[in-house]
């Protein structure tokens, strides 16, 4: 299928091919505890009744990836990638049971090499978590580990050695009844959609991966994911942007590649994933660091918390203190923030340094602080409970807090 074919085809927002008529064996109906239970291939989707005024994310199709579903309205699903050698089962292990504890969904590994595959198998079997095969370069290598337990496989067709290899992963992930997200990078784009000078790099990226899609539902496979990432904020939402008009019945896995270093890369994947999510335009995301994975679904939580599209942990709101202030909020601030790094219960939580600040524009904290002249106020939903000296801040309000 060429280009102008591709176009055609969205611009009459024609529905894809019929799905395979096999019947579909039946999702699991939650989460594993070991290794994940096979979905069912997803049907393809009567596109042209769907509802216009839905968001964008409540009108993919749904996929599942082990127990976890995506698109068509589920909450958008938190992900990370391994970071430990792809050989050492052990540690690839230890750091999923970080991750799960931390509240990542679905977790992805790297398979370099075949003398890997071994050592991912061992993995998808006693993860607790539904593992996906992260292939580069190697067709034979996304093959077998969709016969490994594999819960998804996430490849680049245009580096896996063509067309005829890219089918015969197709193959075997529908054989698994396990899905493909597709992945398309600024840096490994098809080389004649590379070498266009009339496409900006957020089309190219979104033609790429939309002409991807289409292959693949000529193939009568719909269990697609779709990610086409940049290190460009910008370039990144207006590439999903064109997806979300081009292909809106696939699910859409977002990021922001490559974004750096915790403080960097928390502060362009917020702007960029902020963006999106509030366009409705998101069934699964990772924030990209370069640090402990861990710290990346922390990111992601607290980025879905402040759109109050899902929550997980405490929200600390806390002023930033002026000439007001007669405490220490900082150090105190700091240290709740600490003690509260590994509650998970969605509360909000109130620091303080003045009466300007509180207890009346954190009224609607679930419990607080409203700092004076070395002490402080502990208040629940702008109502005052007691009244402690400054060194008894911390212990009051933890006190309260374990009463919630």
């Amino acid at each position: 299928m060429t280009l102008a074919d591709a176009d055609k085809r969205a611009a009459a927002n024609v529905a894809p091919a019929k799905a395979p008529t096999k019947a579909p064996a039946k999702a699991p109906a939650k989460a594993p505890t070991k290794a994940p239970a096979k979905a069912a291939p997803a049907k393809a989707p009567a596109n042209a009744a769907m509802n216009p005024e839905k968001r964008a994310n409540q009108k993919t199709r749904r996929v599942m990836v082990g127990g976890v579903a995506l698109g068509n309205g589920a909450p958008c699903a938190i992900q990370s990638m391994l970071s430990v050698p792809a050989d050492d089962v052990d540690a690839n292990l230890a750091q999923i049971e970080q991750l799960a504890q931390a509240g990542c969904e679905i977790v992805r590994m790297a398979i370099p090499r075949k003398n890997c595959l071994d050592a991912f198998e061992a993995v998808c079997t006693a993860s607790s978590l539904p593992v996906v095969a992260d292939v580069h370069f190697d067709a034979e290598i996304a093959i077998q580990a969709a016969k490994r337990g594999a819960a998804k496989l996430r490849i680049n067709p245009g580096n896996v050695g063509g067309l005829e290899k890219t089918d015969a992963i197709i193959e075997a992930a529908r054989q698994a009844r396990i899905p493909i997200r597709i992945g398309v990078n600024a840096g490994s784009l098809d080389a004649a959609i590379a070498a266009r000078t009339d496409l900006t790099l957020a089309e190219k990226l979104a033609r790429s991966a939309a002409d991807y899609v289409r292959y693949f539902e000529e193939k009568g496979f719909f269990d697609v994911v779709v990610s086409a990432k940049a290190h460009d904020v910008m370039t990144t939402v207006n590439t999903y942007r064109v997806l979300s008009r081009q292909i809106p019945q696939t699910p859409l896995h977002i990021g922001i590649t490559e974004a750096g270093t915790l403080f960097q890369g928390v502060i362009k994947s917020a702007s960029g994933l902020g963006i999106l999510l509030e366009e409705g335009i998101g069934d699964t995301l990772r924030i990209s660091l370069t640090d402990d994975p861990v710290e990346e679904i922390r990111a992601c939580w607290t980025l879905l918390s402040a759109l109050d599209l899902r929550r997980r942990y405490p929200e600390i709101i806390s002023c930033p203190t002026c000439g007001r202030c007669q405490v220490d909020l900082i150090s105190i601030a700091k240290q709740v923030e600490q003690n509260l790094s590994t509650l998970q219960k969605p509360l909000k939580v109130a620091v303080m340094g003045c009466v300007v600040n509180g207890p009346g524009e954190a009224a609607d904290a679930d419990i607080g602080v409203a700092c004076g002249a070395g002490s402080g106020a502990i208040f629940a939903h702008g109502e005052i409970l007691r009244k402690v000296d400054e060194d008894a801040i911390l212990g009051a309000l933890m006190d309260e807090i374990g009463k919630l």
